[in-house]
């Protein structure tokens, strides 16, 4: 036993260390016909998707998916079924041989003829893409022979595939029967190659589709971020020449917007980042089939430059001035609510400075009711010494009373004074 064995594993150390051989792609040999069906799902969708699989497996005696299982192929005799579950949708592909005789003089047969119409019928989710590719020797039919009789040909669009080992025709339309199709003629390509040739070319419909979904969004914003611009521009005008009583209302406005561009915000960014990046797969699937212009004809990633680029822009776009009127409204708001700060601080100096008038004033009276407390303090004490005097003139005070009053009242006077400072003192050192 190894040492590596005795090592605490991480808990998803095989899951990811199996991620790089997830959906690998699959032999194939011509001639072959080749149905892929993509069905945008939510979460229980998908989940469902996965209990429909289990109910064709079950009927022909075949292992069942567990509750981990993402991806799985499996021969069920009269077709091969190809099952993956992705983030936001999940691939059926269904493949059977096909006979290469008298392909395209009559209407071609797709692989879902082989499978059960009821079963496929009740498939989990919504369809997004549709795809009929058949894969057929190109030595059977020649060059380009049988594609008037399959595609349109007014939006017939092929290249050399493989640096030059097939040729692929398509015309990106969905025909009669709700499916997209697509020929690819190949030469000597071993089963592995071409199989990642397909996949690759099914993958292109599949992103294709997936990164549209961000152009309805992005139309739908359209109008959205206009009244919301429109507005804002209203706000920062009327904010430029507003007073201060009006500046609550002017915020409460500013701040029912921003709530609301937020809210369109977090509706679609999720949408336009995942187009983004569907958008990428695109193109990264196109580089990966190699393809070179054949004689006349626009190629794969030629037509989706020129027909994907609008559509990408303006999900771009969308984004981008969702963040700029999101940037706006929160400069705005930082603006204003800087304007309402300063004016409640002007508000609190002027009110700060009525106080402290307000307080020497007091400070004021105080001191004048202070010197008329001294004068009765005094008035009263010395009453009490003429009292005394008098009564103390009966017992040999040589002093008559006011004598005795006349000469006690500077004395007093000072005492009472010198008692309340040092009363004051202490008061406010304490």
């Amino acid at each position: 036993m190894t040492l590596a064995s005795h090592l605490a594993q991480h808990p998803q150390r095989a899951l990811l260390h199996n991620e790089i051989h997830a959906r690998p792609p699959e032999p194939l040999t011509a001639p072959m016909a080749i149905s892929h069906i993509v069905m945008w799902a939510d979460a229980a969708g998908r989940e469902a998707s996965r209990a429909h699989l289990a109910a064709l497996l079950r009927e022909r005696h075949q292992p069942l998916p567990d509750a981990q299982t993402t991806h799985l192929r499996m021969d069920l005799g009269a077709f091969r079924i190809r099952w993956e579950l992705h983030t936001e949708f999940v691939t059926w592909t269904f493949m059977v041989p096909c006979q290469s005789e008298g392909f395209g003089q009559r209407e071609p047969t797709g692989a879902t003829a082989a499978v059960p119409r009821d079963w496929l019928a009740a498939l989990p989710g919504q369809n997004l893409c549709s795809l009929h590719l058949w894969v057929l020797p190109t030595q059977a039919f020649g060059s380009g022979s049988l594609v008037p009789h399959v595609l349109q040909e007014d939006s017939l669009v092929a290249s050399t595939v493989a640096d030059g080992h097939g040729e692929v025709y398509t015309d990106f339309a969905i025909h009669a029967d709700g499916y997209s199709r697509m020929v690819l003629l190949v030469g000597s390509m071993t089963p592995r190659r071409l199989g990642r040739l397909v996949q690759h070319l099914q993958e292109i419909e599949t992103y294709r589709m997936a990164a549209l979904l961000g152009l309805p969004a992005a139309r739908d914003a359209a109008s959205v971020l206009g009244q919301a611009e429109r507005e804002l521009a209203e706000l920062a005008d009327a904010i430029r020449t507003a007073n201060r009583h009006a500046e609550p209302m002017l915020l409460d406005r500013l701040t029912r917007l921003a709530g609301q561009v937020e809210s369109e915000y977090a509706a679609t960014h999720s949408r336009f980042s995942a187009s983004s990046a569907y958008f990428e797969l695109v193109d990264r699937r196109i580089q990966d089939i190699a393809e070179s212009r054949l004689a006349g004809m626009q190629t794969i990633g030629e037509f989706m430059d020129r027909r994907l680029s609008p559509a990408r822009s303006t999900c771009d776009w969308a984004a981008r001035r969702q963040e700029s009127l999101s940037r706006r409204v929160s400069r705005i708001s930082h603006l204003l609510r800087t304007r309402v700060e300063i004016e409640q601080q002007e508000n609190s100096q002027a009110l700060l400075a009525t106080m402290n008038q307000r307080q020497g004033l007091q400070l004021k009276l105080q001191s004048t009711v202070e010197g008329l407390s001294v004068a009765a303090i005094t008035y009263y004490i010395v009453g009490l010494v003429s009292y005394l005097a008098k009564g103390g003139q009966k017992m040999g005070w040589p002093l008559s009373a006011e004598t005795t009053a006349a000469a006690a009242i500077p004395v007093v006077a000072l005492a009472v004074w010198l008692s309340l400072r040092r009363m004051h003192h202490r008061m406010f050192h304490e």
